[in-house]
């Protein structure tokens, strides 16, 4: 008996705060579009909380890389 192959699934790519905010874009606009049943809504909205958590918890991230920076600069 044959095998059940399991549908390729692409490589993923590494995650990009522009790449997100660019997403973040897109589901506003579906938002506000007002075409979206309640569910589509619910789970829209949720996507991008947890869109904008990761770009916040990145950006703090670069925040303190760069705090770090001009803290060794200021100490030589």
């Amino acid at each position: 008996m044959p095998r059940k192959s399991s549908p390729a699934q692409p490589p993923s790519e590494p995650w990009s705060y522009e790449g997100t905010v660019a997403e973040l874009e897109v589901m506003v606009a579906n938002l506000e579009s007002g075409n979206l049943s309640l569910p589509e809504v619910l789970e829209q909205f949720e996507q991008a909380v947890q869109a904008l958590h990761r770009c916040e918890n990145y950006l703090q991230e670069k925040r303190q890389q760069v705090g770090l920076l001009i803290e060794t600069l200021t100490d030589s």
